[in-house]
């Protein structure tokens, strides 16, 4: 039982993912924690932007609210998610700013022209070779391109030092993918929710 939870949480279907997208687009704690990372990539009218694993499109709605000339785009790879997000942001979606895709990390479709900022909440801990994922990420961002990983712990009894570490593992991840002016920023939840911003140096990876 535990383990098909915890599969739903990283993949949701069916009428538990359902339920679970529910419960994560209404806790107050995780609309407050998505709309604060938003927050913190500064994004402008015309940016073109992507979150990765973006479940019920919360954030993806703050930024359609801010990137009012640009565009939004996401990749989920929950069909449920997809759906759930697609309606909560439909007149954007039916505008072509907002752009929904089920896909994987490892399998990102083409987003066009370069990016400028990226955000992931609580999807890194779960991506395969995630050095070699945000090298990916590199090279779809512009120069000075930014990035944000948010990380707010869910297993049990996590404290703020359990924060402190997904922190600091979040920050070597993208120290070694060659990211640069790597900041943490703390919310103050139950437990603290930390986002690690970075920006992509000039020189893309080869």
């Amino acid at each position: 039982m535990i383990r098909y939870l915890v599969g739903q949480a990283r993949h949701p279907r069916g009428i538990v993912g359902w339920a679970n997208g529910w419960m994560f687009a209404h806790r107050p704690s995780n609309r407050q924690r998505n709309i604060w990372a938003v927050s913190l990539l500064d994004v402008r009218p015309t940016d073109r932007v992507l979150e990765i694993g973006f479940g019920p499109g919360v954030a993806i709605a703050e930024f359609a609210a801010r990137a009012t000339r640009g565009h939004v785009y996401g990749v989920d790879h929950s069909r449920a998610m997809v759906r759930r997000a697609t309606r909560r942001n439909a007149a954007a979606v039916r505008a072509h700013r907002v752009h929904l895709t089920q896909a994987s990390v490892e399998q990102l479709p083409s987003f066009g022209d370069p990016l400028d900022a990226i955000l992931a909440v609580n999807s890194a801990g779960f991506w395969p070779d995630p050095v070699e994922r945000l090298l990916e990420l590199r090279r779809l961002l512009r120069p000075a391109g930014r990035i944000a990983l948010v990380s707010q712990p869910r297993s049990p009894g996590a404290t703020r030092d359990t924060t402190t570490r997904a922190a600091q593992e979040l920050q070597d991840l993208l120290t070694q993918a060659g990211f640069t002016h790597l900041r943490v920023e703390t919310l103050e939840l139950d437990p603290p929710v930390a986002c690690v911003l970075a920006d992509n140096p000039t020189g893309r990876p080869s």
